[in-house]
């Protein structure tokens, strides 16, 4: 019995079991096509009994070389794509409009040439005259990369063939076309078969191949999520335009670790890197007052100290706001209902806004200690120690639980000067961090402790 055809629309890769004039899922009209299945070649023809070439297997006792890296000379992005550029690797760059992409992959590009590497830097968004001018303003005239502007990706696979870079730079995968997919550039269909083709030319000429991607208003790569899983890393580029910090962190990478960050400063002449993030995300912080936290977190494999800042205000309103930037405001919700079911501290009728200085985005749960304190502080207007940094995880109980990587937390401490820290009981702890250590097995003694018996 024969299988029934399947019908796949191009504009947003929705399936059906029979064709229709206008996409059921995103309204498109003329979008919907048959896939072909393995089976059949063009114009649904049976391929008969073609037999296709064994591949050859191996156990997971053999060993095979590292592929081999190499260094740009970033710091920074050496350390998020796990300790250099991999050969024959495909990444993916994501990050808002404005934020600094282009600007980085520009400088990333002058860096692996001046090293040695052949560089062709392909832009559909941009002609070879704007990508000059913007390496005028950052003085990278010097480097020998080629620039080209193009969008047709046959035009673009020819070139690289011919030219056999070691880098290729797509800016950006939306603006790429492919002449025998019939949808309109940036579309579903055509975003996924242009990263196919470009991943798999990458893989089979040994080239490392970069490709920027669109975000959406959610912030997520646009098109299909397919593309993620095509490539072997996936950047994204954040911050906020009204700072000048950029966080250049990895989501997925098969050659490092994830979740890796590098830290950039935006000035004039482009992005610089930044040594010290703990320094610099603290480097404004005046004497302490009322709503401000010190959290010692951990991002990727580095510790990084930033400040938290709360504010809590009567509300004009029926419906107290609930504002958060740089955390999950879920998250924030949660330790509000724990603070008042558990502490006995309310919240109702106050508008609570919570901010990460210097545009940072944090996802660790050990910060949910430190927004306490900050929220605390802000409602008793009382500052915290101007000498403690503060971090545990807070259960749905009330208790505060133990993180990883405590020591590299304190260590991180103690090197920009903070003498006390306050985090969950340990069982076990190694030497003499250098730190007063104030230990809380729960939030209510945290309160207690902190700002007196309620």
């Amino acid at each position: 019995m024969s299988k029934a055809a399947a019908f796949v629309c191009t504009a947003c890769a929705a399936t059906s079991s029979k064709w229709a004039g206008r996409c059921e899922s995103c309204g498109a009209w003329n979008t919907v096509e048959e896939a072909q299945p393995l089976s059949q070649g063009p114009g649904g023809k049976a391929l008969g009994a073609r037999r296709g070439t064994p591949i050859r297997l191996t156990d997971l006792a053999q060993a095979e070389a590292e592929p081999p890296r190499t260094l740009s000379g970033v710091v920074e992005l050496d350390r998020v794509l796990g300790g250099g550029l991999v050969k024959a690797s495909a990444l993916l760059v994501g990050g808002d409009p404005g934020i600094g992409k282009s600007t980085l992959l520009l400088q990333a590009a002058a860096r692996f040439a001046r090293g040695g590497l052949k560089v062709l830097y392909i832009s559909g968004e941009e002609s070879a005259a704007q990508i000059q001018m913007r390496a005028r303003r950052l003085g990278l005239t010097e480097s020998p990369v080629h620039l080209a502007a193009a969008t047709n990706l046959r035009d673009i696979l020819t070139t690289l063939e011919a030219e056999a870079p070691d880098l290729a730079i797509i800016d950006s995968i939306q603006t790429m076309w492919l002449d025998t997919v019939e949808a309109a550039p940036g579309s579903v269909s055509q975003v996924r078969s242009a990263a196919h083709e470009l991943t798999t030319f990458a893989k089979r000429k040994g080239i490392s191949m970069v490709m920027v991607g669109h975000v959406t208003k959610e912030g997520q790569i646009a098109g299909p999520r397919v593309v993620e899983h095509m490539v072997d890393t996936v950047l994204y580029f954040e911050g906020e335009r009204g700072h000048q910090f950029r966080i250049l962190r990895a989501h997925k990478n098969r050659f490092g670790p994830a979740d890796e960050i590098g830290v950039f400063e935006m000035t004039g002449r482009g992005l610089v890197e930044v040594k010290n993030p703990s320094a610099l995300f603290l480097s404004e912080r005046a004497t302490p007052a009322p709503g401000s936290a010190v959290f010692a977190g951990i991002e990727g494999s580095r510790p990084l100290l930033c400040e938290f800042q709360a504010l809590v205000a009567p509300s004009p309103t029926s419906q107290p706001r609930r504002s958060v930037l740089g955390w999950d405001g879920g998250r924030l919700a949660m330790i509000l209902a724990v603070l008042e079911s558990r502490c006995g501290v309310a919240f109702a009728g106050l508008d609570v806004y919570l901010n990460v200085a210097g545009g940072l985005r944090i996802s660790d749960p050990a910060a949910d200690l430190a927004v306490a304190a900050a929220l605390l502080s802000a409602r008793e207007d009382s500052a915290l120690p101007a000498e403690a940094v503060i971090f545990g995880e807070i259960s749905l109980s009330g208790a505060v639980r133990a993180v990883a990587q405590t020591e590299n937390r304190l260590k991180e401490a103690q090197k920009l000067g903070f003498t006390q820290a306050i985090l969950p009981q340990a069982r076990k702890r190694g030497g003499d961090p250098g730190l007063e250590l104030r230990q809380m097995a729960d939030l209510p003694g945290f309160v207690a402790d902190i700002f007196g018996p309620r």
